[in-house]
Protein backbone atom coordinates (compact mmCIF):
# COMPACT_ATOMS: atom_id res chain seq x y z
CA UNK A 1 0.00 0.00 0.00
CA UNK A 2 1.39 3.37 -1.06
CA UNK A 3 1.90 5.99 1.61
CA UNK A 4 1.57 9.71 0.95
CA UNK A 5 4.42 11.90 2.03
CA UNK A 6 3.62 14.81 4.32
CA UNK A 7 3.66 18.29 2.82
CA UNK A 8 5.37 20.89 5.02
CA UNK A 9 3.52 23.77 3.37
CA UNK A 10 -0.11 24.72 3.78
CA UNK A 11 -0.62 26.61 0.52
CA UNK A 12 -1.69 24.98 -2.75
CA UNK A 13 1.05 23.22 -4.70
CA UNK A 14 0.74 25.66 -7.60
CA UNK A 15 1.04 28.63 -5.22
CA UNK A 16 4.38 27.61 -3.70
CA UNK A 17 6.63 28.60 -6.65
CA UNK A 18 4.89 31.98 -6.90
CA UNK A 19 5.44 32.72 -3.21
CA UNK A 20 9.06 31.64 -3.54
CA UNK A 21 9.56 33.99 -6.49
CA UNK A 22 8.54 36.94 -4.32
CA UNK A 23 11.15 35.96 -1.76
CA UNK A 24 13.76 35.48 -4.50
CA UNK A 25 13.17 39.03 -5.71
CA UNK A 26 13.50 40.44 -2.21
CA UNK A 27 16.62 38.40 -1.49
CA UNK A 28 18.25 39.53 -4.73
CA UNK A 29 17.58 43.15 -3.88
CA UNK A 30 18.74 42.80 -0.27
CA UNK A 31 21.65 40.45 -0.91
CA UNK A 32 24.20 42.85 0.62
CA UNK A 33 22.32 42.89 3.93
CA UNK A 34 21.86 39.12 3.94
CA UNK A 35 25.51 38.48 3.09
CA UNK A 36 26.62 40.83 5.85
CA UNK A 37 24.47 38.82 8.27
CA UNK A 38 25.77 35.44 7.10
CA UNK A 39 28.17 34.36 4.32
CA UNK A 40 25.72 31.57 3.55
CA UNK A 41 23.67 34.08 1.60
CA UNK A 42 25.61 34.75 -1.59
CA UNK A 43 24.91 34.78 -5.35
CA UNK A 44 25.34 30.99 -5.52
CA UNK A 45 22.71 30.54 -2.82
CA UNK A 46 20.29 32.73 -4.77
CA UNK A 47 21.02 30.93 -8.04
CA UNK A 48 20.39 27.55 -6.43
CA UNK A 49 17.13 28.82 -4.95
CA UNK A 50 15.93 30.18 -8.29
CA UNK A 51 16.82 26.88 -9.99
CA UNK A 52 14.66 25.01 -7.48
CA UNK A 53 11.78 27.40 -8.14
CA UNK A 54 12.02 26.80 -11.89
CA UNK A 55 12.13 23.05 -11.32
CA UNK A 56 9.03 23.21 -9.11
CA UNK A 57 7.20 25.36 -11.68
CA UNK A 58 8.06 22.87 -14.41
CA UNK A 59 6.68 20.00 -12.34
CA UNK A 60 3.42 21.78 -11.56
CA UNK A 61 2.81 23.37 -14.95
CA UNK A 62 4.59 21.60 -17.81
CA UNK A 63 4.41 23.78 -20.93
CA UNK A 64 2.63 21.12 -22.98
CA UNK A 65 -0.07 20.63 -20.36
CA UNK A 66 -0.42 24.36 -19.77
CA UNK A 67 -1.03 24.83 -23.51
CA UNK A 68 -3.57 22.00 -23.53
CA UNK A 69 -5.47 23.55 -20.60
CA UNK A 70 -5.48 26.89 -22.43
CA UNK A 71 -6.88 25.30 -25.59
CA UNK A 72 -9.55 23.47 -23.58
CA UNK A 73 -10.60 26.74 -21.93
CA UNK A 74 -10.84 28.41 -25.34
CA UNK A 75 -13.02 25.59 -26.67
CA UNK A 76 -15.25 25.81 -23.60
CA UNK A 77 -15.81 29.53 -24.16
CA UNK A 78 -16.52 29.08 -27.87
CA UNK A 79 -18.98 26.25 -27.22
CA UNK A 80 -20.71 28.17 -24.43
CA UNK A 81 -21.15 31.22 -26.69
CA UNK A 82 -22.60 29.07 -29.46
CA UNK A 83 -24.97 27.36 -27.03
CA UNK A 84 -26.40 30.69 -25.87
CA UNK A 85 -27.47 31.49 -29.42
CA UNK A 86 -28.86 28.01 -30.03
CA UNK A 87 -30.85 27.90 -26.80
CA UNK A 88 -32.32 31.35 -27.48
CA UNK A 89 -33.51 30.19 -30.92
CA UNK A 90 -34.87 26.97 -29.44
CA UNK A 91 -36.80 28.94 -26.81
CA UNK A 92 -38.40 30.90 -29.61
CA UNK A 93 -39.53 27.78 -31.43
CA UNK A 94 -40.94 26.38 -28.18
CA UNK A 95 -43.02 29.51 -27.70
CA UNK A 96 -44.14 29.58 -31.35
CA UNK A 97 -45.32 25.99 -31.00
CA UNK A 98 -47.00 27.00 -27.73
CA UNK A 99 -45.30 24.08 -26.05
CA UNK A 100 -44.59 26.26 -23.05
CA UNK A 101 -48.24 25.83 -22.14
CA UNK A 102 -47.65 22.13 -21.52
CA UNK A 103 -43.95 22.08 -20.60
CA UNK A 104 -42.07 24.96 -19.00
CA UNK A 105 -38.66 26.14 -20.15
CA UNK A 106 -37.34 24.88 -16.83
CA UNK A 107 -38.74 21.38 -17.43
CA UNK A 108 -37.46 21.48 -21.00
CA UNK A 109 -33.95 21.99 -19.54
CA UNK A 110 -33.36 25.46 -20.91
CA UNK A 111 -33.45 27.37 -17.60
CA UNK A 112 -30.86 25.05 -16.04
CA UNK A 113 -28.70 25.24 -19.16
CA UNK A 114 -28.66 29.04 -19.04
CA UNK A 115 -27.75 29.03 -15.36
CA UNK A 116 -24.99 26.49 -15.93
CA UNK A 117 -23.55 28.47 -18.84
CA UNK A 118 -23.55 31.63 -16.72
CA UNK A 119 -21.34 30.00 -14.07
CA UNK A 120 -19.32 27.86 -16.53
CA UNK A 121 -20.55 24.64 -14.92
CA UNK A 122 -19.56 22.01 -17.50
CA UNK A 123 -21.26 19.12 -15.71
CA UNK A 124 -24.46 21.13 -15.36
CA UNK A 125 -24.38 22.07 -19.04
CA UNK A 126 -24.00 18.45 -20.15
CA UNK A 127 -26.82 17.38 -17.84
CA UNK A 128 -29.12 20.12 -19.13
CA UNK A 129 -28.28 19.29 -22.74
CA UNK A 130 -29.27 15.66 -22.20
CA UNK A 131 -32.67 16.82 -20.97
CA UNK A 132 -33.07 19.27 -23.86
CA UNK A 133 -32.08 16.74 -26.50
CA UNK A 134 -34.58 14.23 -25.11
CA UNK A 135 -37.35 16.85 -25.16
CA UNK A 136 -36.48 17.93 -28.70
CA UNK A 137 -36.93 14.31 -29.79
CA UNK A 138 -40.27 14.16 -27.95
CA UNK A 139 -41.60 17.37 -29.52
CA UNK A 140 -39.67 17.25 -32.78
CA UNK A 141 -42.67 17.44 -35.12
CA UNK A 142 -44.16 20.48 -33.43
CA UNK A 143 -40.81 22.30 -33.36
CA UNK A 144 -39.85 21.55 -36.96
CA UNK A 145 -43.19 22.91 -38.15
CA UNK A 146 -42.23 26.22 -36.54
CA UNK A 147 -38.90 26.30 -38.40
CA UNK A 148 -36.49 24.53 -36.07
CA UNK A 149 -33.62 23.02 -38.13
CA UNK A 150 -33.74 19.23 -38.09
CA UNK A 151 -30.03 19.10 -37.22
CA UNK A 152 -30.34 21.32 -34.13
CA UNK A 153 -30.41 18.34 -31.79
CA UNK A 154 -27.38 16.88 -33.58
CA UNK A 155 -25.47 20.12 -32.98
CA UNK A 156 -26.40 20.08 -29.29
CA UNK A 157 -25.31 16.45 -29.04
CA UNK A 158 -21.94 17.37 -30.54
CA UNK A 159 -21.55 20.24 -28.09
CA UNK A 160 -22.38 17.96 -25.17
CA UNK A 161 -19.80 15.39 -26.30
CA UNK A 162 -17.16 18.09 -26.82
CA UNK A 163 -17.68 19.56 -23.35
CA UNK A 164 -17.69 16.14 -21.68
CA UNK A 165 -14.49 15.08 -23.48
CA UNK A 166 -12.67 18.30 -22.63
CA UNK A 167 -13.81 18.11 -19.01
CA UNK A 168 -12.38 14.59 -18.83
CA UNK A 169 -9.08 15.77 -20.34
CA UNK A 170 -8.98 18.64 -17.85
CA UNK A 171 -9.52 16.18 -14.98
CA UNK A 172 -6.82 13.84 -16.26
CA UNK A 173 -4.28 16.66 -16.55
CA UNK A 174 -5.08 17.95 -13.06
CA UNK A 175 -4.97 14.44 -11.59
CA UNK A 176 -1.66 13.73 -13.30
CA UNK A 177 -0.16 16.94 -11.92
CA UNK A 178 -1.21 16.03 -8.39
CA UNK A 179 0.37 12.60 -8.80
CA UNK A 180 3.63 14.08 -10.10
CA UNK A 181 3.73 16.61 -7.27
CA UNK A 182 3.23 13.82 -4.73
CA UNK A 183 6.22 12.01 -6.22
CA UNK A 184 8.25 15.19 -5.76
CA UNK A 185 7.07 16.19 -2.28
CA UNK A 186 10.61 15.98 -0.91
CA UNK A 187 11.76 18.53 -3.46
CA UNK A 188 8.84 20.84 -2.69
CA UNK A 189 9.39 20.51 1.03
CA UNK A 190 13.04 21.42 0.49
CA UNK A 191 12.05 24.52 -1.44
CA UNK A 192 9.61 25.48 1.30
CA UNK A 193 12.31 25.00 3.94
CA UNK A 194 14.62 27.32 2.03
CA UNK A 195 11.85 29.86 1.67
CA UNK A 196 11.35 29.88 5.43
CA UNK A 197 15.08 30.31 5.94
CA UNK A 198 15.06 33.44 3.78
CA UNK A 199 11.93 34.80 5.47
CA UNK A 200 13.32 34.18 8.94
CA UNK A 201 16.54 36.10 8.25
CA UNK A 202 14.59 38.87 6.52
CA UNK A 203 12.47 39.31 9.65
CA UNK A 204 15.61 39.49 11.79
CA UNK A 205 17.22 42.08 9.53
CA UNK A 206 14.24 44.38 9.14
CA UNK A 207 12.22 43.79 12.31
CA UNK A 208 12.83 47.32 13.55
CA UNK A 209 14.78 49.01 10.78
CA UNK A 210 12.43 48.75 7.79
CA UNK A 211 8.71 47.99 8.31
CA UNK A 212 8.02 47.86 4.55
CA UNK A 213 10.67 45.23 3.91
CA UNK A 214 9.54 43.38 7.02
CA UNK A 215 6.14 42.95 5.39
CA UNK A 216 7.77 41.32 2.35
CA UNK A 217 9.37 38.72 4.57
CA UNK A 218 6.16 38.07 6.49
CA UNK A 219 4.24 36.12 3.89
CA UNK A 220 2.59 33.78 6.33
Amino acid sequence: MKTFKTRFYGCKDEELPSVCKFAAFSLSRDMADFKAYSPKFNPEYLTGYEDRIREASGIIEPLSETLEIKLITQRFRKTYDELIGQVNRLSGYIKLAQLNQSISLADFGITYLRKSIAVHDAEGIVQALHTIIANIAKYQKELIVQGMPEDLALGLTGASASIANDKQKQFEITSNRKHIVQLNVDSFNGLYTQLNEILAVGKILYHTSNPLKLQEYTLH
